[in-house]
């Protein structure tokens, strides 16, 4: 017999072909807060109107509540009853009521930071997706549409701040109590509540709209933390004028606040007029920042503000349509950094980050299609699929219509649907009729799971060459036969013999299983520039002629398709020493060398373009991935090419650094390359370089070069190296966001000590699971180590196993989030998938196992 204890309970399984309408809506909501840290009274009055035609229960979802009271109309009511977590309230024949429910919360222990919740002597909220229910009874689904009133009151001394969503429209004291009242006047659902109390300062600065309106701007931070929000409230003024210029887009309020938390689950919300950031992408400074750290808080700021519309003035009718807000917002920000920085730069970013974090989990059992069928618990859901691969999506409509018709499908989207909760469907119509397309094949987009794969050959009759494209979709959880898909494929041809034949630029677009493609007339075979720009989110097979990519990546008049060449090159020639092929390195190391005579044009095109592959995304290209062989290729092909362009690399180190304050494009690539440059130095090993870095980080006037300088010296094993993490720590102990990174370059270490030294650090008194800055610093950044998390006696499998369980019954958002690098056992070899697959099924066999974890852990079981 099991005992049913220990057994974690199934999680109900919610269906997408299931949605019904509201029974009720609820025009408008007034709640009541007294404020305390450990205990906060809600009194929450909602006016509910019936949609159902015949009578039927109010349904109001809960979270842990109890209700203190409950009241219709006025008067003490007794026709309710809890069905589980729920408040059910028998309202008879009425079509309409006045429903009120108090109740009693401590944020103090809400260490799942959802809802109410305290964060260092501050209370903040956290209502997406479910965390509403956590506050008060409510339906807390997003098509329930609501105007909010909202009241706090508290001590002064501890809550002299007291905001909420909309404008304050009064306040006032009472004793050694303050209070103030603010109104939203847009309806919005109860995802984008927000309420903070706490000592704050503010930083302000006003915007004035294109139609000349003045809104007021503040950034509210902790008392010393000012200083670092200039460059966030530059970003929003940018943001707001981008979205004006791009979208036509105008900000609708009197005032727009944010607030960094250190404690959050998230990168930031939306909330209305009330973003709530993580602390990260909100504060930077020369001396705390690197220059990806200040591209975050742009592209962060970006993307909440650009919610505004795509997200907050028209949202999902349910949370299978997340990807609607998401995917749309993570385009246009994408767009924004894109348009604020360098355009190829920021492409190949993206791409980058879509094959590191997506297209593993499309080719894992965790595969979903960008608009699920399905899910226990929503909160993860909110993956590179839905985000990131929901971008590109958006990005292929924005590529088939072009720039015109994809606004008047846009402007056409926000005006149907200003005020309503929208559908993926929804959005795919506007586009249609705007752009006057049929994107019906293309809503297979919506439907299908998997990275679509695009096998490419040359033909050649008469002198005329085509291009034979066969496109297949592979198989994934619940779908094992795929339909094509339509998509962008923009091309280019080139004649590598001189002769002079071309074809330029082209967009074709691609429907069916097989399509040939015509080239035109060249006297020899062309080389082959495809997926430019990286127009379709696929993977391409494609033999190429000797010295195709070596030209390409030289002569290619598209920057992503010359970094995409360099790239494919030192992939091809890892993926063939990997599996065990002699390689000589000379076509990689001339073709560095080449891109390398470019760097005082766009330093930050060089640094990325001549940066190898990831042992990750090596990995993917492998049936059977070798963590151990892949470390020691890769580490070989960047040591030659260290020692080949030895004299390369420190020119590119003896210039004179541009300045920390300086964040120009050009500045920011010079800093890039510099710590490009290091590393390759480094790897060869030369005795000198642990000084040379040492120096390099002793004299950094700014944090970009002090952490690249930092991360060198933690790969290795030198008094330079101890000497570098402990100064680094005395002098930033005290700053949570740069000691994040301290214990993060460790994390990331080659060294083969490395599993053992994140145990330890797990240990030191700055560790804590309270806070998931710090846990994502220290184990996620493990999992990111491909080599140290799939060590072969299965260290770092346990540890990460050991952080699940530990960390599931106060985070169960973040624990989840920490097991899919689990779920990718088939790719590996039987010992580790054994291993991988034995710490799952420890993590299942926990009691009292969350939703989020347990619906992680099962799927990623199955494979």
């Amino acid at each position: 017999m099991t005992d049913a204890s220990s057994t974690p309970a199934i999680p109900v399984t919610i269906h997408r072909g299931d949605y019904r309408p509201p029974e009720w809506q609820i025009p408008d909501i007034a709640l009541d807060f007294a404020l305390g840290i450990d205990a906060t009274k809600v009194g929450a009055a909602l006016s509910v109107v019936r949609h159902a035609d015949a009578p039927v229960p109010l349904t109001l979802r809960g979270d842990g509540l109890t209700p203190a009271a409950v009241r219709v109309d006025g008067e003490g009511w007794n026709d309710w009853r809890m069905e589980g977590p729920d408040l059910i309230v028998d309202l008879g024949d009425r079509t309409e009521a006045t429903v009120e429910v108090d109740t009693i919360i401590n944020p103090a222990t809400n260490t799942q930071l959802m809802g109410l919740y305290a964060s260092n002597s501050m209370l903040c909220t956290q209502c997406e997706a479910e965390g509403f229910r956590r506050i008060t009874f409510h339906p807390d689904r997003p098509d329930v549409l609501s105007r909010y009133k909202v009241r706090m009151a508290g001590n002064k001394a501890l809550f002299p701040i007291l905001l909420s969503n909309g404008n304050c429209v009064a306040e006032g004291e009472e004793g050694s109590d303050h209070w103030a009242l603010w109104e939203d006047p847009w309806p919005k659902p109860s995802y984008l509540f927000a309420l903070v109390a706490g000592n704050l300062v503010v930083n302000r600065d006003e915007f004035v709209t294109m139609s000349g309106r003045k809104v007021e701007l503040g950034i509210w931070v902790r008392e010393g933390d000012l200083d670092r929000t200039g460059h966030a409230m530059q970003a929003l003024k940018n943001s707001m004028a981008w979205d004006e210029r791009v979208y036509g887009r105008e900000y609708d309020l009197d005032l727009f606040n944010i607030v960094a938390v250190s404690d959050f689950n998230m990168g930031a919300m939306e909330n209305k007029g009330l973003n709530i950031f993580n602390t990260r992408y909100i504060l930077a400074d020369p001396d705390t920042a690197t220059d990806l750290d200040y591209d975050g808080v742009e592209g962060v700021v970006a993307h909440e503000y650009f919610h505004n519309w795509s997200g907050n003035r028209v949202t999902c009718r349910d949370w299978f349509q997340l990807s609607l807000k998401e995917g749309f917002t993570v385009f246009r920000d994408q767009s924004f950094s894109a348009d604020m920085g360098s355009p190829p730069v920021k492409r190949i970013e993206d791409v980058r980050l879509l094959r590191a974090a997506q297209f593993p989990e499309d080719a894992g059992p965790l595969a979903h299609p960008i608009r699920p069928d399905s899910y226990q618990e929503i909160s993860n859901f909110y993956t590179a699929t839905v985000y990131n691969k929901g971008a590109e999506i958006i990005r292929m409509m924005a590529t088939l219509l072009g720039p015109e018709r994809f606004r008047r499908g846009t402007d056409l989207y926000f005006d149907r649907h200003d005020g309503e909760a929208a559908t993926c469907e929804d959005f795919v119509r506007a586009m249609e009729e705007g752009g006057a397309i049929d994107l019906s094949q293309f809503r297979r987009w919506y439907e299908q799971a998997g990275t679509p794969r695009l096998s490419l050959s040359l033909v050649e009759d008469g002198g005329e060459w085509a291009l034979d494209v066969v496109q297949t979709v592979p198989p994934t959880p619940g779908q094992p036969d795929k339909q094509p898909m339509m998509m962008p494929l923009r091309l280019a041809a080139f004649a590598t013999d001189g002769s002079g034949g071309a074809l330029p630029d082209t967009l074709v677009t691609l429907t069916g299983a097989q399509q040939r493609i015509p080239l035109g007339r060249f006297a020899s075979r062309p080389a082959l520039s495809v997926n430019r720009g990286f127009s379709a989110p696929v993977i391409v097979d494609f033999e190429r002629a000797p010295g195709e990519l070596a030209w390409l990546a030289a002569h290619d008049d598209d920057p992503f398709a010359r970094y995409e060449a360099l790239q494919q090159l030192m992939l091809d020639t890892l993926v063939a020493a990997v599996s065990g092929e002699r390689t000589d390195p000379q076509a990689v190391i001339d073709a560095v060398a080449q891109t390398l005579t470019g760097r005082s044009g766009d330093p930050a095109f060089v640094a990325e373009a001549v940066l190898l592959p990831s042992e990750a995304f090596i990995g993917d290209q492998m049936v059977v991935v070798d963590p151990d062989a892949i470390r020691r290729e890769r580490s070989a092909l960047q040591a030659a090419i260290g020692r080949a362009l030895e004299s390369d690399w420190r020119a590119i180190l003896a210039e004179v650094a541009p300045p920390a304050t300086i964040l120009s494009r050009k500045a920011k690539g010079g800093r890039r390359l510099r710590g490009v440059a290091l590393a390759y130095l480094a790897a060869t090993g030369v005795a000198d370089v642990p000084a040379l870095a040492f120096g390099i980080f002793s004299g950094a006037d700014g944090m970009t070069e002090r952490q690249a300088a930092l991360a060198t010296l933690a790969h290795g094993d030198s008094d330079e190296r101890v000497a570098a993490l402990d100064i680094f720590y005395q002098r930033y102990r005290d700053n949570p966001l740069v000691l994040d990174k301290w214990f993060q370059v460790q994390a990331w270490s080659l060294r083969p000590d490395t599993v053992d030294t994140v145990r330890a650090l797990s240990r030191h008194p700055d560790f804590t699971l309270a806070n998931p800055n710090r846990v994502r610093s220290l184990y996620g950044a493990l999992t990111g180590n491909q080599a140290a998390f799939h060590q072969a006696d299965g260290a770092g499998y346990r540890l990460i196993a050991d952080l699940v369980i530990a960390l599931d019954p106060k985070n169960p958002q973040t624990a989840a989030r920490m097991i899919p690098p689990l779920g990718r056992w088939k790719r590996f070899d039987e010992a580790r998938a054994a291993m991988m697959r034995a710490e799952l099924e420890r993590i299942l066999a926990q009691p009292g196992l969350s939703r989020d974890v347990t619906e992680q852990a099962s799927k990623s079981l199955l494979g």
